[in-house]
């Protein structure tokens, strides 16, 4: 059994629809991040980091925050959305371009133009932009292929899983799929996946999936 700690926000989509994807065994424990619950002890005692998602295995004692160091641990407990070989390090290569770069660069786009908008011109500018050029990047690397890692039709994997959440929320960072459209259908080949619709709405119901 696996308890899962996550609130309705990409990062925390990320470890709940890989859950679905390979049907575990899991419970939920939502964190309100709106009224500061990240800060109260019993999660601080999961992740001292006091952030979303995080999860302890209970078969093993193990607990674990950071999500993309979740994707890896269940995926390779599993043995499932992780291949083998050079392909490991292809997933593992654009897992970290999500965490190194669409995740905080979105982020900071998400706080400055639909939270704070107006605030700042410059960060408002900087991170749109940003984030426009890594949605190019990815649109480059979908470009003949079905996902992220794999050639060809491929195989979906964690790095899909971890981007997709991200990609979510286009409208929040002004991005227009149809200028991408080798992301747009990415976007809508995973949005239709039972596990991802049913992951989406992990810890509730918090709006239909954005279609472009």
């Amino acid at each position: 059994m696996i308890t899962l700690y996550t609130w309705t926000t990409p990062n925390g989509r990320k470890a709940s629809i890989l859950l679905e994807e390979l049907q575990a065994d899991y419970d939920v424990v939502a964190v309100d991040i709106s009224k500061g619950e990240q800060f109260e002890a019993e999660f601080l005692e999961v992740a001292p980091n006091n952030r979303i998602p995080a999860i302890v295995d209970h078969a093993c004692g193990l607990s674990l925050m950071e999500s993309g160091a979740i994707l890896l641990y269940l995926a390779s407990k599993h043995k499932r959305f992780l291949a083998q070989g050079s392909e490991y390090w292809r997933t593992v290569e654009w897992l970290m371009w999500q965490m190194g770069g669409l995740g905080p660069m979105a982020g900071q786009a998400h706080h400055f133009a639909q939270f704070n908008p107006d605030i700042s011109d410059y960060a408002q500018e900087r991170y749109l932009t940003e984030t426009s050029r890594l949605y190019r990047v990815l649109d480059g690397r979908l470009q003949d292929r079905h996902y992220i890692a794999g050639e060809g039709q491929g195989a979906y994997s964690i790095a899909d899983i971890a981007c997709w959440p991200w990609v979510s929320r286009f409208e929040w960072q002004r991005i227009d799929l149809s200028e991408f459209p080798n992301v747009r259908d990415w976007y809508l080949r995973i949005a239709d996946r039972p596990a991802v619709q049913k992951g989406y709405q992990v810890p509730k119901f918090a709006g239909e999936i954005p279609r472009p």
